[in-house]
């Protein structure tokens, strides 16, 4: 079915819905999760059901409850460590398919040198292969050999998953839950695109609190969310 791509922002859409763009339409549109290009470039094709989102100035996604993880070149995620194969570690990042993480993918590692990785461990990395045709490769190094926030996750904390569109709006630079969680409890987290997030603060309780504020996040509304923070912030110890 084909409609107006404006007129469809905040409705829902089914895989196969074309959205159209005015002849006048000159921005260049970037389309996001859930969305492709037609092959003729007048429009986009929701791939994915759910709703249309819209951000100024042309860039469109569909936020859909997603858990299952497809990769996605240069995303960061949470992975395990399955096996040590060779040269290779195995890391299970929830998609199809294992990725792949070479001993040599971290800040320092020579031949000699090899970073201290066991089974079981969590590790934030960077997919720099990732298509139906190939093997997913992981890299926990940037472009410049820096390990840049990524590595080997320490081993306390507590790792737990939620959809992707809940992981996407963590991300977000605005995200008032990540702000005033802060407030309440000092923590460190990572937020895997892969819907994955490791948390840890001075004590298991608070650990478990946070984990489940933002578990809950998916289906509390803005006025519910406040009320649960202003009766957090009255129990803080």
């Amino acid at each position: 079915m084909a409609r107006s791509a404006e007129e469809a922002v905040g409705a829902v859409v089914l895989a196969g819905d074309l959205l159209t763009f005015p002849t006048t339409h000159s921005a260049k549109v970037l389309c996001g999760p859930g969305l492709r290009r037609q092959d003729s470039g007048l429009g986009l094709t929701a791939c994915k059901s759910g709703i249309l989102r819209h951000k100024e100035p042309s860039v469109y996604w569909v936020d859909s409850h997603q858990k299952r993880y497809v990769p996605i070149k240069g995303e960061y995620v949470i992975g395990i460590v399955t096996t040590k194969s060779g040269d290779v570690f195995k890391v299970d990042v929830g998609g199809s398919e294992q990725a792949s993480l070479s001993y040599l993918a971290f800040e320092g590692a020579t031949k000699r040198n090899r970073p201290n990785v066991q089974v079981g461990d969590l590790v934030f990395a960077q997919f720099v292969v990732a298509n139906k045709d190939m093997e997913p490769e992981l890299v926990c190094i940037d472009s410049c050999g820096r390990s840049n926030g990524m590595g080997v996750i320490g081993p306390d904390g507590l790792l737990f998953k939620v959809s992707l569109s809940i992981a996407r709006k963590l991300l977000s630079p605005n995200c008032e839950v990540i702000k005033d969680l802060g407030k309440l409890y000092p923590f460190e987290i990572v937020i895997g695109m892969n819907g994955r997030i490791w948390v840890k603060t001075r004590t298991i309780k608070h650990t478990l609190l946070v984990a489940n504020v933002l578990e809950s996040c998916e289906i509390m509304t803005t006025e519910q969310r406040k009320r649960a923070f202003k009766i957090l912030s009255e129990n803080v110890l």
